[in-house]
């Protein structure tokens, strides 16, 4: 077992040791990190706790970027000044620029790309698409007491974000619907729910998914009426916030209409696992459009 940790400190040892260069930069030795590698090099290494970060012209130049305070303790930001002197090449704006390696690290890749043909990015960008929905439908409220299984009316608005790979098969929703009254306890909600969804099938034209709706907020109003010891009707309002992690479970369906829309279909509320059926067959469908923002 020790020879093995041992041989574990050794080859991460080696590969740290290959993962950064000793250089000399205005007489400081220093080991650092090439973070992206073409016209402008970007290193950078934490030094003594701090991020420290510099630029590699093609005739190895190495300046660093700094970000010092003055007098008045304000920031001067010459890194962007750098920058701007080793970019002018190019339409690249450091106005929103930051000191940060995810900042500079696009940054020096976006400038590569924009004066190297041949430049192959190392870096992974990912870009998240929103859809936005807005469906009505009808529902027996499965998770109610409905005795008589009686449907209403419900409509909403669904925000879905999803990478913008198109085979990416994975999105979270964030949903607010409203629930009109009912006959049976005069019973209307109004939920906001978080989820995720799964793409089963998942094509240009159409696609096939599952939901999961793991979190909820319900603001429920309802009427009730019963006798009191006096044998005297007595009616009742009653409003009511409540939070739940229900786990429902429902399906649906997009099926591309126009290059940037969608009509959406839903079988919602199939079960659930925290939260019980009351009893009737899940009725709760909706039919709704769908588009790209």
């Amino acid at each position: 077992m020790k020879k093995l940790i041992i041989v574990l400190c050794v080859i991460l040892s080696f590969t740290s040791l290959n993962a950064q260069d000793t250089y000399t930069v205005n007489g400081e030795t220093l080991e650092l990190k090439t973070e992206v590698n073409g016209k402008l090099d970007l290193l950078w290494n934490i030094i003594e706790g701090k991020y420290r970060y510099f630029v590699r012209t093609s005739d190895a130049t190495i300046t660093e970027l700094v970000n010092t305070k003055n007098a008045q303790n304000k920031y001067q930001e010459e890194y962007k000044t750098t920058l701007e002197n080793l970019t002018k090449n190019s339409n690249l704006s450091t106005k929103k620029l930051n000191l940060t390696l995810y900042s500079l690290k696009g940054f020096i890749d976006d400038y590569n790309g924009s004066v190297d043909v041949n430049y192959q990015s190392s870096v992974t960008k990912s870009v998240v698409k929103l859809r936005l929905a807005g469906f009505g439908g009808v529902t027996n409220n499965p998770f109610v007491k409905n005795p008589d299984n009686k449907k209403v009316a419900q409509f909403g608005i669904e925000l879905e974000v999803q990478e913008s790979n198109i085979n990416s098969r994975h999105a979270i929703f964030l949903q607010l619907k409203h629930v009109t009254e009912s006959d049976f306890g005069k019973y209307s909600t109004t939920e906001v729910g978080l989820g995720y969804r799964f793409r089963i099938v998942n094509t240009k034209a159409f696609s096939l998914y599952a939901n999961m709706k793991f979190a909820t907020v319900n603001f429920s109003k309802s009427t009730i009426n019963y006798f009191n010891e006096s044998d005297v009707l007595i009616t009742e309002d009653l409003s009511e916030a409540a939070f739940d992690v229900p786990f429902i479970f429902g399906v649906g369906a997009d099926i591309r209409i126009t290059k940037n829309s969608f009509i959406t279909l839903g079988f919602n509320e199939l079960f659930a696992l925290l939260i019980d059926n009351q009893g009737n067959f899940p009725t709760d469908f909706t039919i709704g459009y769908k588009f790209n923002l």
